[in-house]
């Protein structure tokens, strides 16, 4: 039985995440989605929002669970028993700290591999910070975002504002 790891922060989880998390399904007996506990972020959504939120999500797949951790990624594969990460990329400057972390996780953990997903071309643009900064500027996320998501950042932000194209002065 293959079974592989996707970890991130979620906060919040995107379209691209859930890109991945279909895709990477389909290619593994068992994915979990592991959502980490990261001190140095102040994160948006807790803990336990983010893994309700992907929860929800990611009903209809499964042959996908959602755990959460702390401490070294590398720690959490060896309780859980899975050597397989799964991460994806958008850009190359994803790939170069992809790659960075990745070497260093097989350094830490020889038996440890890391496989790259590239994003679909539609979210190669998404990230849980830019998605965060548009909804707190009341700006329109629904299209970066499944719909449980974007509710709940409306609760916490308000509706988006209608977008105002036609305020531009001409001479």
């Amino acid at each position: 039985m293959k079974r592989a790891v996707y970890p991130g922060s979620f906060d919040p989880i995107t379209n691209g995440h859930l890109d991945i998390i279909t895709r990477a399904s389909r290619l593994v007996d068992e994915l979990v989605v592991a959502v980490m506990v990261n001190p140095s972020k102040r994160h948006l959504f807790t803990l336990e929002e983010r893994q309700e939120m992907i929860l929800e999500v990611c009903s209809g797949l499964d042959n996908v669970s959602v755990s959460t951790f702390s401490g070294l990624l590398v720690h959490y594969l060896d309780e859980v028993g899975v050597p397989i990460i799964i991460k994806g990329l958008r850009a190359i400057s994803d790939f170069e700290s992809e790659f960075q972390m990745a070497a260093l996780n097989t350094t830490l953990d020889h038996k440890v591999e890391t496989l790259f997903m590239m994003t679909a071309v539609k979210n190669a643009f998404l990230s849980s910070s830019m998605v965060r900064q548009i909804a707190n500027l009341q700006g329109p996320v629904s299209d970066m975002v499944p719909d449980v998501v974007n509710r709940r950042l409306v609760e916490r932000y308000g509706p988006p504002k209608p977008n105002n194209q036609g305020n531009t002065r001409r001479k």
